[in-house]
């Protein structure tokens, strides 16, 4: 296992600290929790399952598989079989085990990331390769190749045309492309599609990975629900290795995501919380010196005053308004901060007062 870097979000302590002392308290627009309530047909379903004594099924129930097959169908256009779905407990965990469930020995991932990808590669004892460009791989095998779109830190949106590239080339070299869509739901100036649509994959899943989270859709961030679908080869594959190595998702969180999945209603009603947190904040952050850059999908603003990335934390600490440095991402983001919408009205309207 390749040595991991130090847990980047710990660097932001003392300025948590200095936005903790303002008099108005902390606007914390830095992780990105959740702090919204969980829908009470969520809440209900998973007290109705309370009393589960025997072990989960791994594989899931076939009512959620059902409910996760069927949301896809309906939101987003792609089809898979219900026995294709497995699902996960927390996306995290999954793309941090991934390599290590494929045996890996080179991941690629984008050059403005999530940490994740570049820890799952270590764990793995993998090679990690940030590259935006498939042609500057060179011709060196690549096991597994990640894509992020509505990307996070960045909030981009990676168009059909250019998803279909990368399925091209990556099937021409026998490259898993797993695609990480836990944001395919806020689309805002653009929609994001998936890498399942028939429209860039052809109507084929081969050697495709397609990972969903209800963390954001649902506010499920506390109940580690998620589940990835693609491949029926490799979705089999990782269940085998799940048979053996466990990680099943419990029961009541079983019947909670079922619920979740199944209605729209609660999701469309957060999506509207959501636009209209941007609607408010993205004005007043303009006004005071920043530039939004992308941001057109997701749940963060990638914004950027021109100064180093730790000088704009610091500036914005001043005034109780946590943000993450964008090189908590990369080498690329020095310039740039992460700001979330992830906050209360209240804590959104006070960071609007603050930035005029």
């Amino acid at each position: 296992m390749n040595k991991l870097p130090d847990f980047p979000w710990d660097r932001l302590e003392p300025y948590k600290k200095r936005a903790l002392a303002h008099p108005g308290g902390i606007v914390d627009l830095s992780i990105g929790t959740p702090v919204d309530p969980v829908p009470r047909l969520v809440q209900d379903a998973l007290a109705q399952a309370a009393n589960s004594p025997g072990y989960p099924l791994t594989h899931g129930t076939k009512a959620l598989r059902e409910a996760a097959a069927g949301w896809l169908r309906r939101r987003h256009g792609v089809t898979v079989d219900q026995q294709d779905v497995l699902p996960l407990i927390g996306s995290k965990e999954f793309v941090a085990w991934l390599p290590t469930y494929l045996g890996a020995g080179r991941v690629v991932f984008p050059e403005l990331a999530y940490p994740t990808y570049d820890v799952g590669a270590r764990l793995a004892g993998a090679v990690g390769t940030a590259s935006d460009s498939t042609v500057a791989l060179g011709p060196e095998r690549v096991d597994l190749l990640w894509v992020n779109s509505p990307g996070n830190p960045t909030g981009r949106v990676l168009p059909a045309e250019h998803l279909r590239k990368i399925v091209s080339w990556a099937r021409e070299r026998g490259t898993i492309v797993a695609s990480d869509e836990c944001y395919i739901e806020l689309g805002w100036e653009e929609r994001p599609i998936s890498i399942l649509h028939p429209d860039v994959c052809g109507g084929s899943h081969e050697g495709l990975l397609a990972v969903h989270s209800l963390s954001k859709r649902s506010n499920l961030a506390g109940y580690r629900a998620g589940f990835v679908t693609g491949d029926p080869v490799l979705v089999k594959r990782l269940l085998e290795t799940r048979k053996h190595a466990g990680m099943i998702m419990p029961q009541p969180a079983q019947a909670a995501m079922t619920a979740a999945l199944g209605d729209d209603a609660h999701a469309d009603h957060q999506r509207e919380l959501y636009s209209a947190r941007r609607t408010l904040l993205r004005p007043a952050l303009e006004k005071a010196g920043w530039s939004i850059d992308h941001s057109t999908a997701g749940l963060y603003f990638w914004a950027s005053n021109g100064q180093n990335a730790w000088d704009q934390v610091a500036k914005l600490s001043e005034i109780g308004i946590l943000v993450a440095p964008g090189e908590f991402y990369g080498s690329a983001g020095g310039q740039h901060i992460r700001i979330a919408l992830t906050a209360s009205d209240e804590r959104i309207d006070a960071a609007v007062r603050r930035l005029q």
